[in-house]
């Protein structure tokens, strides 16, 4: 009966604040399946199944809403990291620009993103930065572009969008295991 009102009230509290709408039980087994999700569900994980050495394939798609279609990415230490960025929207990228920019453990997003402001002739990336793991390019609306990086020692790691004031809301973390 405890554990029924618990999760009862954890059901409740989800719900109130717009949560994922998923089970314990879910949750338990689904944390190395991929997820799909679109803009109003929860944020997305996909599970890449690479070992050492191999190629992990990711593509994660950003709107003219400000939204990455994905918040959370796996993928084993490593491996080598094939990201495709496509901007699924219409909008131009001097607008509603898009880019990756996977940051070093302990980079301040804040700050980077200020930094990135001044950096508009090289696609909002700070020249000479020593916090940038990989980038793209800067998109607009129905482009995109593929990168290829080696994925960093285990941890969790930061990514955005360094148009200006994306990065409050297009953010979302590598998780290397």
């Amino acid at each position: 009966m405890k554990h029924s009102i618990f999760f009862l009230l954890i059901a409740l509290f989800a719900v109130a604040c717009g949560g994922a709408e998923q089970s314990a039980s879910d949750a338990e087994s689904s944390s190395s399946e991929a997820k799909t999700e679109t803009p109003a569900e929860a944020p997305k994980e996909t599970a890449a199944p690479a070992s050492t050495g191999e190629v992990v394939e990711i593509t994660l798609t950003g709107n003219d809403q400000m939204q990455y279609d994905q918040v959370y990415l796996k993928v084993k230490a490593g491996s080598t990291v094939k990201l495709t960025l496509k901007h699924v929207g219409s909008m131009a990228k001097t607008v509603m620009g898009h880019n990756f920019v996977l940051l070093k453990k302990g980079t301040n997003m804040a700050t980077f993103a200020q930094e990135a402001v001044a950096a508009k002739d090289n696609d909002y990336i700070p020249e000479g930065s020593d916090a940038v793991i990989a980038s793209t390019k800067m998109l607009g609306g129905g482009e995109e572009t593929t990168i290829e990086f080696a994925a960093p020692e285990k941890g969790t790691y930061d990514y955005l969008c360094s148009f200006p004031g994306h990065y409050g809301v297009m953010k979302g973390k590598l998780v290397v295991e």
